[in-house]
């Protein structure tokens, strides 16, 4: 799955930068106000984003990353974690010479996206937090029994020909599924004053039937001070037409990047 731009009408720049001793692979697309896009656990840009890339980007400077050894992006030896991905994002945006930004987080993403707030609040202009887990109650206990149990083998056919696809590694498919399956494994809870605090205005997106429980994506709606909260029927990332989905036929996000870009430009 691809992202296809007209790069003579809309700017696009791709490359590698340096951020706390990994090398980051980073998409960069159109102009305007910078909107950064995180991905979701085992994604590349494209297996999340592909489909909405091109509408975002009429309205503004997209930058999209691929996390810790994820897709195109080098591995650090050492555990995942969704504070030290929201460092290597600030890190990123830092040496792009990128002051503040909006951040679209979707999955775990969103999770990085939170984190982002929480460490480097003068960044965040304003966030889009989409199916975001703060807290282990927010998905069915079911969820969690699978972690436990996961494997290569059982990660969405889609995404393992997508970083393959770009990344023709077997083992660093391995490293990324694992260090993606043992950071689940270990989530610990978001404190409840660490998410109150978040003073930046929040749009949380959820699916009806999502992986998260939109009683959770509720109760960050309320714990947050400037939030809005949409509930879109549909399964996880269906909404932004993320690669898992597309085999449903449905077709959410003529509907979906209207209010983010609504919410985004009030």
């Amino acid at each position: 799955m691809g992202t296809l731009l007209d790069s003579s009408t809309y700017p696009y720049e791709k490359g590698y930068s340096s951020v706390n001793g990994i090398n980051m692979y980073y998409e960069k697309y159109g102009t305007g106000k910078p909107l950064v896009l995180i991905h979701g656990g085992g994604s590349t840009i494209q297996t999340t984003f592909g489909t909405i890339i091109p509408l975002l980007v009429k309205h503004r400077n997209v930058i999209a990353m691929e996390l810790q050894a994820h897709g195109r992006s080098s591995d650090r030896n050492q555990d995942s974690s969704f504070e030290q991905d929201a460092d290597d994002v600030a890190g990123l945006l830092k040496n792009l010479n990128i002051e503040k930004a909006e951040i679209f987080g979707f999955s775990n993403g969103g999770t990085t996206a939170v984190q982002m707030a929480i460490r480097h609040p003068k960044l965040v202009v304003k966030l889009v937090l989409a199916a975001a887990l703060c807290t282990r109650d927010g998905v069915a206990p079911s969820f969690w029994d699978f972690m436990k149990h996961a494997s290569l083998e059982n990660m969405p056919q889609q995404l393992q020909n997508a970083f393959l696809a770009v990344v023709p590694d077997t083992e660093k498919l391995k490293i990324m599924h694992n260090r993606d399956a043992k950071r689940m494994v270990n989530f610990e809870d978001i404190p409840n004053e660490n998410i109150s605090v978040i003073k930046s205005p929040a749009l949380i997106i959820v699916g009806d039937k999502d992986v998260i429980k939109p009683e959770h994506a509720i109760k960050m709606f309320r714990q947050m001070e400037n939030a809005e909260l949409v509930i879109i029927p549909g399964i996880h990332g269906e909404y932004i037409g993320e690669i898992t989905t597309l085999h449903l036929g449905s077709n959410l996000t003529p509907l979906v990047v209207p209010l983010i870009l609504h919410f985004l430009d009030k």
